[in-house]
């Protein structure tokens, strides 16, 4: 199948737009309403794990993520390659990834055994959905409170870390196309200084097949690539620069290779 890719930027290196096929229209339809009726088949199942601790509604998000990469996977034809994942050490971790795309909000998922997202809070006033997050023991951010909702994410994050989970944070606080011109926020460099954790930067490419603000999903492969985690103890200047070297040269290489891969 013949790939038909979406504007990303106006960097130089980000694929050129092209109109999709009406192949990738109707598989991405599919693939939508099947991502829709998964994830309410989910929720319904997940009903139980209110009895339970954190970790059975973890369980149930680790299926659920697993399913709808294999949905993306038969539907859509995006496949996904793993590197890096020796690089993972184990217990508490401030995971910072690159955010391109809704894909990292189900595909990191597989990679950490207690993962707590830091999110949006007005996500946990959702009906149903946000109840599973507060379950979860999801990590909530007020946006606008500055200092006092720093102090309060701080402490949460410092809580988690203590219980030995892996925080996924997008250290640019939405996403943004690929080839975009980096936009860090301090937030990162604020927990990596005040918790001492290591902090495990992850680049990726997802935003190629899978565009924010389309329902358009385009066959190809999606590499998400570890690197090297950054041991606690660094002054936070030096350690803003050193996690954006390491997550901006890598994703600008898996944007490369898979434009070049595509010719």
């Amino acid at each position: 199948m013949s790939a038909s890719w979406p504007e990303t930027s106006r960097n130089a290196s980000a694929p050129r737009q092209r109109s999709p096929d009406i192949e990738i229209i109707v598989r991405s339809l599919v693939f939508n309403v099947a991502f829709y009726l998964v994830t309410l088949l989910y929720l319904v199942a997940a009903l139980p794990t209110f009895l339970m601790s954190r970790h059975g509604i973890l369980g149930i998000a680790w299926i659920w993520s697993h399913t709808v990469l294999q949905l993306l996977r038969i539907v859509c034809n995006m496949q996904v390659e793993w590197r890096g994942l020796d690089r993972i050490p184990p217990g508490p971790l401030l995971v910072a990834s690159k955010h391109q795309s809704a894909w990292e909000v189900f595909g990191l998922i597989v990679l950490f055994p207690d993962f707590a997202f830091i999110l949006k809070r007005e996500l946990q006033w959702i009906p149903w959905f946000g109840w599973y997050t507060i379950k979860a023991r999801m990590i909530p951010v007020i946006r606008g409170a500055r200092s006092k909702a720093l102090a309060a994410l701080t402490e949460s994050v410092s809580r988690e870390l203590a219980a030995g989970r892996q925080i996924i944070i997008f250290p640019e606080g939405t996403r943004r196309s690929p080839g975009a011109e980096p936009a860090y926020k301090y937030g990162i460099v604020h927990l990596y200084a005040t918790t001492g954790a290591t902090c495990l930067p992850i680049a990726l490419n997802s935003g190629l097949f899978w565009p924010r603000r389309s329902f358009l999903r385009y066959p190809g492969k999606v590499i998400i690539e570890v690197l090297d985690p950054i041991p606690p103890g660094l002054d936070p200047g030096a350690f803003a620069a050193r996690l954006q070297s390491a997550i901006e040269p890598a994703s600008a290489r898996l944007l490369l290779e898979a434009t070049e891969g595509r010719s």
